[in-house]
């Protein structure tokens, strides 16, 4: 075969492979995007004007989200589902959001004499390659939790951006100045399970998935991520449904209170939703112990609080109108992999503001 037919032909070969996995990856957004009636035990409002919502406004939230990289999302209003858009019962990377999935788990341990804010890296006996400074292994529990423990070394699931502003090593003492850290997020997931003894992916199952009934957690969707190049502490990551991420925040609604049982201490949530570290360059939210706490207007007049992840995964809990919205962007489908569409902060608030605007105020 002349050479200029190989090549010919090899150009079909590639077109022909594109084209098969654009038709894929298109059919598999398709798929992931269809809003099944799966059986669920939460309860629905009977209509938006029942809940209290204007029907109208909502119908212009819905256009909206429709214009973004959303996958899902879903409002919970007094306890029952105001509305369920795309596929909400998909196990996804919830990335971010694990970090106050584990502060739940603190929570509950710090309340048993587990753990305390002010115990140290140097109590815990934690290291990492290079090896830590007597300053750094100052660093306390409340300091890893506000991430701020002045320890800046690589870490495992970080992004470009969080390698680029890491300051230089030794530039703060412990407490001194926040920088979004995931060696601090880390390391907690490390010391909760040296000192427990047992598994944080499998405390999260018996201690919150089985007591709210989250209906799609699986321990099979979780795992540890090991970037020993990086870190010695791995990244505990999560994928869960945007159905049962609803449930974890209705539960923080409801002051850790399920049914009739107090799950996560009540003093533990009001603590861990509390602002305190200032967030330089963030006009919006302050950081608590593994939760984002709004601290201006509007959603500091409604007492805000969030568990944010990568891309466009949220848990929005408004206290203030006995409100919880939860948004996705499913990173793991395959056309993901392609087009990195993804959801922004400002994006994400604009919807949920859609939402709040639709509630009717009574006078």
């Amino acid at each position: 075969m002349p050479q200029r037919m190989i090549v010919l032909f090899n150009r079909m070969i590639t077109v022909l492979i594109t084209i098969i996995l654009c038709l894929v990856g298109a059919f598999m957004y398709t798929y992931y995007s269809m809003e099944p009636a799966e059986e669920t035990t939460w309860e629905y409002h009977s209509s938006p004007e029942e809940a209290g919502f204007n029907p109208e406004a909502l119908d212009q939230a819905r256009a909206y989200y429709e214009s973004l990289n959303s996958t899902a999302a879903m409002v919970v209003s007094e306890g029952k589902v105001l509305f369920s858009w795309g596929d909400v019962t998909k196990n996804t990377n919830a990335h971010s959001v694990r970090k106050s999935f584990l502060s739940a788990l603190y929570g509950i341990e710090m309340e048993k004499g587990s753990f305390r804010t002010d115990d140290t890296l140097h109590d815990y006996d934690i290291d990492d390659q290079p090896p830590l400074t007597s300053r750094e292994r100052r660093a306390s529990l409340s300091n890893l939790m506000t991430s701020s423990s002045g320890v800046y070394l690589p870490a495992g699931e970080e992004s470009w951006g969080m390698r680029l502003a890491r300051p230089a090593r030794g530039d703060y003492a412990p407490g001194e100045m926040f920088y979004y850290n995931n060696w601090d997020f880390n390391v907690l997931g490390t010391i909760y399970n040296n000192e427990t003894e047992e598994d944080l992916f499998e405390h999260f199952q018996k201690r919150i998935a089985e007591p709210l009934g989250m209906e799609d957690f699986d321990i099979g969707n979780t795992t540890y991520k090991y970037e020993n190049r990086r870190s010695r502490h791995p990244s505990y990551l999560f994928r869960i449904s945007a159905r049962d991420m609803a449930r974890f925040g209705q539960l923080y609604l409801q002051n850790g209170v399920w049914g009739n049982e107090q799950i996560v201490p009540e003093e533990w949530v009001e603590e861990s939703t509390s602002p305190k570290m200032e967030v330089p360059g963030n006009t919006i939210f302050d950081y608590g112990y593994l939760w984002w706490t709004a601290t201006e207007s509007p959603y500091a007049d409604l007492k805000m609080y969030s568990a944010v992840g990568r891309y466009g995964q949220s848990i929005d809990i408004i206290p203030e109108l006995d409100l919880v919205f939860v948004h996705r962007v499913d990173s793991n489908r395959l056309a993901f992999q392609f087009t990195r569409s993804a959801v922004n902060d400002l994006q994400r608030l604009q919807l949920l503001q859609f939402v709040i605007d639709s509630k009717i105020r009574e006078d």
